[in-house]
């Protein structure tokens, strides 16, 4: 009885977390199970380079420390770039913000950037943030990619849509692979 009581309280607490944050708009052009091909918009983000510290660079941001002190909603996913230009993590800002102006950082290390509309290969999977899952999931990805005879453009880029202390079977993860269609 416990162990339910528990489980609904955490789908209840994930289900109330998501529907408060803003995710980016897209729209699916395949679907397949766990992997889908879907355009996505110019996203607007903050990044940091890759190296300690980066999540709490942008929380920081987010929270005031900008040149306009403005405070800015969390927006889902955290995005991960591993390896190639621009690897780091990003905040994607929310629209309403990149529609007006976007602040400046007041720390060096985070910059403005976007990520170019495009088409995206991407896999959903669960599980907490570590090499062995992401490296499992890109390698789903990349075999269903090729079977599908897509063309790869881009390096993988993770998505992380819950906080921490969501239990790792239920937290939402999904790697992305730009694959060619629409290009920036």
């Amino acid at each position: 009885m416990k162990a339910s009581l528990l489980t609904l309280f955490f789908l209840s607490a994930q289900s109330a977390l998501s529907m408060a944050i803003e995710i980016p708009d897209y729209k699916v052009t395949v679907q397949d199970g766990k992997f889908e091909v879907r355009e996505y918009p110019e996203m607007t983000v903050v990044r940091t380079a890759s190296g300690d510290g980066d999540f709490m660079r942008l929380f920081r941001y987010i929270s005031g420390g900008n040149e306009g002190e403005q405070k800015i909603a969390m927006t889902a996913p955290v995005l991960m770039k591993n390896e190639g230009e621009n690897a780091g993590m990003s905040f994607i800002v929310p629209r309403e913000v990149a529609a007006a102006k976007v602040p400046v950082p007041k720390d060096a290390a985070v910059e403005k950037d976007t990520v170019p509309a495009g088409s995206f290969a991407v896999y959903r999977y669960s599980g907490g943030r570590n090499e062995a899952n992401e490296q499992e999931a890109l390698g789903a990805l990349r075999a269903w990619v090729d079977k599908k005879r897509l063309e790869v453009v881009g390096e993988p880029l993770f998505g992380y849509y819950d906080p921490p202390w969501i239990p790792p079977f239920m937290r939402r993860n999904e790697v992305m692979l730009r694959v060619a269609g629409t290009q920036p």
